[in-house]
Order: structure tokens, then C-alpha cells, then sequence
């Protein structure tokens, strides 16, 4: 076999093997609830037994000595030799672990090293028949976070870290901050004995690859076989008319081809960017590994419900999802829920509840992240940014309820007094918003103390095909998304008004603060006064330009030689001229959207 060959076939076996290993996660969690359930069972033994049949035919001796190990425990449950337990199902996730990892080294380098000693020692001590061996290193921790009081800093954040994301922590800091989300990174998996699901985006062989429906995939045929033959008519008219046929039957039936082919690339459009959906329940099955083991860690009983698996976005905006979504399914079990014995003396099951949940509506995906825990109290939100200096008193005054809770995305905002190795810091949360910013989202949070919080991210399907409003500065043309636009108003200076030493005005009750976009960019200002109302969040500011110019789909072109600073990208008008896309957050200060005191 050649080299070519053989990677081809290691690119193939890591797809499927990797889709295989993250179906035994869920199923995993799920025995845990229902360990008689032989269906769950023999599903679970089957897919150890392909994962170790693919390793073997690819000679990858140390991921089928783990898989086998585990597939021999499998098959003691099955036949009713072995009863499953919590801390047999934690030696089980650390093998998981381990072929996990393994996965990424056969990925990164094509060999795999052995599994962890350790890992293999508890698998063989289970299969032996001991009554309890002795804890594995995931059950160690477990038990010290369930019978012991916890280190302030609470769990290994770092372990935890690094089987999400797949990053390493640099070796001397042993407890460093919670990493602020950001892309996911290549897929690099912790050694064995961490309890945790490596929930990064994904197996880079499998993501570099994109599953389309074959009738989708015949559907962009049968488009570009039309679009070719639309071609080969504008072709012959055009010939006609260069020999001097432009009588009305041929410009009607120039015409008539011209809105046809119209109709033809809006089809082929539409079918693209189909063919690039995907549903959410790729991404949404790997946190349930993530709930189930942080929730024992923590000595929470917690159950992840996961709703709207099927809607489907964009693969590129499902990939950049994964890091913010991980750290509000984080959050959630962390901080929003509470323990056992407090729900109980609230008057709650002991076993809390986090939903993810997905759904469309109209033309864009909403994705919420909702616990029945403790929930957050305003006031106490309000207390902490004054305590921190973040905002005035008279800020903090003019606060209502749903703005105070918005106060948690604030930078360096956080309700801990100390900065432990999972929070204090104040980076989370602010990133999480950044991150979904850059994916032309806005994010919100809704809380009732005592009953629980709920985080919701609205989301475009795609980011290819951007609907945007396009503005002058002079005779440039700009454009800027319009999810983020609220209105358009013409500026009168007789109602411009220093606010704070700010320039502002008044609509409807509010006062704005108005920012000239022209000296932003370094322009020179024209005529005009336009202001165009800016939302992020619930607050807003109103950017004043030169022109209006109208709204548009359009497709944007990445700068990847050279890309200027509060540029996301390059399109074209109707005419050919050049448009630059902003992007606001680049451009924009950080107290653009802070009222005017």
C-alpha cells in the first residue's frame, strides 16, 4: 500500500471512528441512567468492537489493546457477570479519554503512543472481578469533590480546559485562569485520567470533510448543467446582436435568458448554502459528556436536556459555536445550579435541569442555554460593577432589571471576590459576547432568582451571503450588517448636545450618544448627516454618516493578504464599485455604548 493510500484510509477510519467514539459518549451518560438497558448495551459493545476491528486493520496496536479491554467489560455487563456502577462507568470514560487522544496523535503525527498505565490497570482489575478497585483517576476526583470539602478554586479547571479545547496550560502555572474562549483550536486530547469529554470541535479529519444529502448534491447538478446550457444561449443571442440582429424578438429574448439565468444563480445560491447546513445536534451531543462529568465533580446531580437537534446552520458558524457554548453549559452547572441538598430545602427535585435548546426562526437560528437553578439577583449584579468601578453611581441609578443583568458581559465584570482557577477574572462572559459578535449574533440573558437563567445567542443561518446597509462617507460606500442596525434618522445639529463633554441626542426619552464614523475612519466629512442607530445588546448608539444608500445581500470576500483594522471583508455594488464591510467592534471605542453621564 502506498503512503497516499494509507493516509487516505487513516483520513477515513478517524471520521468514522471518531462519529463512532462520540455516539458511545452520549450512550455512555445515558447507561448511566439505565443500566439494564440492553439495547444501550450491545450498541455500546459494537461500537468498541468497529473502532478496535478499523484500528487493527490499520495496525494501531495500543488503540486496540484499550479497545478491547473495554469491549471484554462490555461484554461481562452484557451477560450479567458485572453490574454497572458510577465509579466502573468513570474507569470506562477514561478509556474513552484515552482513544480519544489517540485519535488526535494518529491525526497529528499517524502513530498513537500506549494507553496511561493506569487506565489500563483499573480496566484490568474491573475484568478480574474485584468487588471495588481501587479508585481510577477519575473517580479520585469525583469522590474528593463529593465527600470532601472543596478546594475554593474548585475542580482541575485546567484538566477540564484542556479536554474541551485540546490546549495545553503552560507548565508553570498550575492554576491558572479560566482560558477565555476563543477558536477552536486543533485537536490535541489530555493523557488519560481526566473524567472530562474532550468537547473540542471536532476530529480535524472529520471536520475538514462535509456530509452532503445526495439529493442536495444532485440538485447543484442539475443547476449547473441548466446554468451551462443558459451560457450557451446568451453566447448565440450575443453573436446575433455583434452581427446586427438587435431587432425586439431578440432583445426579448435576451431579455427572458437574462432573468432566467437570474433565477438560476439564486437557485444554485440557496442550494449551496444548504448543502453547508448542518444540524446542531453535532456539536450539542458532545456536551452531555461535558454536563455528566462536571456535574460529579461538583457534587451535582444535573440532567442536560437537549432540544432541537436537528436545526440546521451553517458548518462554519456550527464550528465557532462550540467554545462560547461550552463555556455557558459551564456556567450553567457551575454557577447557575445548585446543589442537591439546596434544592431540596428550596422546595426543588434534588436533580437539577439544563436545557440546550435550538431553533429557526424566520431567517435566523436561536440557541438557548436555560437552567432551574439559583438563578441572578440585579441588585447584587449592580452592588459588584460599583464595587469595581465599572460603573457610576448615577449609571448604576438609571439601571432597570434586564440592563443590570447585561452588566455580566461587562470586561473584567465578576460576581467572585477572589479569582479562582475557574472565574473571578472577569474575561468570560465578555469573550463569549465578542465571539458571537463576530458571528453577527447578539446574545441575551433573562433570570428570575430562585427559578433559574436562561442565555439565549440569536444567529444568521450563514455568513456567506450577508444582508448588510450600505452607507457613504463621500463618495466611498461602506456597508455594515444589518442585524445590528435598528433604524435610520436624519441628524438635525440644532439637536446634537453635549451630554458628559459627548456629543448626543435624545429619541423617544433616550439619550444616545452620537459617534462621527467619518473621524473614526480618518476621512474627511461631507455634507450629509445621517445617523444610523446602532444596537448591541440593549443599549445604543447612533453612528452619523454622509449618505444612505439602501440595503443588499451580499457576498463577502475575506482579506486575507491585508486586512485593515475594523474590516471584515470587501464586496461589490450593483455597479462594480468597491465596498468595504466594517466591522464595529474593531471600530468602535470600548465606551461607545456606555450612556452619557
Amino acid at each position: 500500500m502506498s503512503g497516499s493510500e494509507h493516509l487516505e484510509l487513516l483520513h477515513d477510519f478517524l471520521s468514522e471512528a471518531g462519529e463512532l467514539l462520540d455516539g458511545v459518549d452520549i450512550k455512555l451518560v445515558d447507561l448511566e441512567r439505565r443500566p439494564d438497558d440492553r439495547t444501550l448495551l450491545n450498541d455500546i459493545f459494537r461500537g468498541f468492537h468497529t473502532i478496535k476491528g478499523g484500528a487493527g486493520f490499520m495496525e494501531v496496536t495500543a488503540l486496540v489493546d484499550v479497545c478491547h479491554r473495554t469491549e471484554t467489560l462490555f461484554d461481562g455487563l452484557r451477560n450479567g457477570s458485572r453490574k454497572l456502577s458510577a465509579t466502573l462507568l468513570d474507569a470506562i470514560l477514561a478509556a474513552t479519554a484515552e482513544v480519544r487522544r489517540m485519535f488526535g496523535e494518529l491525526e497529528s503525527r499517524g502513530t498513537a503512543e500506549a494507553a496511561d498505565a493506569g487506565t489500563l490497570a483499573a480496566l484490568d482489575r474491573w475484568i478480574a472481578g474485584d468487588a471495588e478497585p481501587p479508585p481510577t483517576p477519575a473517580s479520585a476526583a469525583v469522590a474528593s469533590a463529593a465527600g470532601a470539602p472543596r478546594d475554593p478554586g474548585g475542580p482541575d479547571w485546567t484538566l477540564m480546559w484542556q479536554a474541551v479545547t485540546g490546549r495545553s496550560v503552560a507548565a508553570n502555572d498550575p492554576r491558572p485562569a479560566a482560558p477565555e474562549p476563543a477558536k477552536p483550536a486543533a485537536a490535541a486530547p489530555t493523557r488519560a485520567g481526566t473524567p472530562v469529554a474532550a468537547v473540542s470541535g471536532g476530529h480535524g479529519a472529520a471536520d475538514a470533510a462535509l456530509r452532503i444529502d445526495v439529493a442536495r448534491f444532485d440538485q447543484i447538478l442539475n443547476l449547473s448543467g441548466e446554468l451551462g446550457l443558459t451560457k450557451n444561449r446568451l453566447t448565440c443571442l450575443r453573436s446575433s446582436i455583434l452581427s446586427g440582429d438587435s431587432g425586439s424578438d431578440t432583445l426579448k429574448s435576451l431579455d427572458r435568458v437574462v432573468n432566467q439565468l437570474g433565477m438560476l444563480v439564486a437557485d444554485l445560491q440557496n442550494a449551496v448554502m444548504k448543502a453547508r447546513m448542518q444540524p446542531v445536534g453535532r456539536v450539542f451531543h458532545k456536551y452531555v459528556r461535558l454536563a455528566r462529568d462536571l456535574g460529579r465533580q461538583l457534587a451535582k446531580d444535573v440532567d442536560l436536556v437537549l432540544e432541537g437537534e436537528a436545526t440546521e446552520i451553517d458548518k462554519t458558524m456550527l464550528e465557532e459555536l462550540n467554545d462560547p457554548l461550552v463555556h455557558l453549559v459551564r456556567n450553567a452547572i457551575d454557577h447557575g445550579v445548585d446543589t442537591p441538598q439546596e434544592r431540596i430545602d428550596a422546595g426543588k427535585s434534588a436533580r437539577a435541569t439544563v436545557r440546550l435548546s435550538a431553533r429557526q426562526i424566520g431567517d435566523s437560528i436561536r440557541i438557548e442555554v436555560a437552567d432551574d437553578g439559583r438563578g441572578i439577583r440585579a441588585d447584587v449584579l449592580v452592588a459588584k460593577a460599583r464595587a469595581k468601578g465599572l460603573i457610576s453611581d448615577d449609571e448604576a441609578a438609571a439601571l432597570d432589571a434586564k440592563s443590570a443583568l447585561n452588566l455580566i458581559f461587562l470586561p473584567g465584570f465578576s460576581t467572585k471576590d477572589v479569582a479562582s482557577s475557574v472565574s473571578g477574572r472577569g474575561v468570560g462572559m465578555d469573550v463569549v459576547r465578542t465571539n458571537i459578535q463576530k458571528l453577527n449574533g447578539t446574545i441575551d440573558v433573562e433570570s428570575a432568582p430562585g427559578r433559574g437563567t436562561c442565555i439565549s445567542i440569536s444567529l444568521p443561518l450563514t455568513l456567506a451571503i450577508l444582508p448588510v446597509l450600505m452607507f457613504r462617507l463621500e463618495s466611498q460606500p461602506y456597508a455594515i450588517p444589518l442585524a445590528v442596525v435598528r433604524e435610520i434618522v436624519r441628524i438635525v445639529p440644532d439637536d446634537v448636545q453635549l451630554v458628559g463633554g459627548r456629543p448626543s441626542v435624545v429619541m423617544r426619552g433616550d439619550v444616545l450618544p452620537l459617534i462621527d464614523l467619518a473621524a473614526l475612519l480618518g476621512r474627511p466629512r461631507g455634507e450629509g448627516a445621517i445617523g444610523i442607530v446602532i444596537q448591541s445588546a440593549h443599549q445604543s448608539v447612533v453612528l452619523m454618516v454622509d449618505s444612505f444608500v439602501g440595503q443588499d445581500e451580499v457576498v463577502i470576500k475575506a482579506l486575507d493578504a491585508y486586512k485593515p483594522r475594523g474590516v471584515a471583508g470587501a464586496t461589490l455594488a450593483n455597479d462594480g464599485t468597491l465596498v468595504l464591510v466594517l466591522d464595529l467592534a474593531e471600530i468602535l471605542p470600548p465606551n461607545a455604548f456606555k450612556a452619557a453621564a
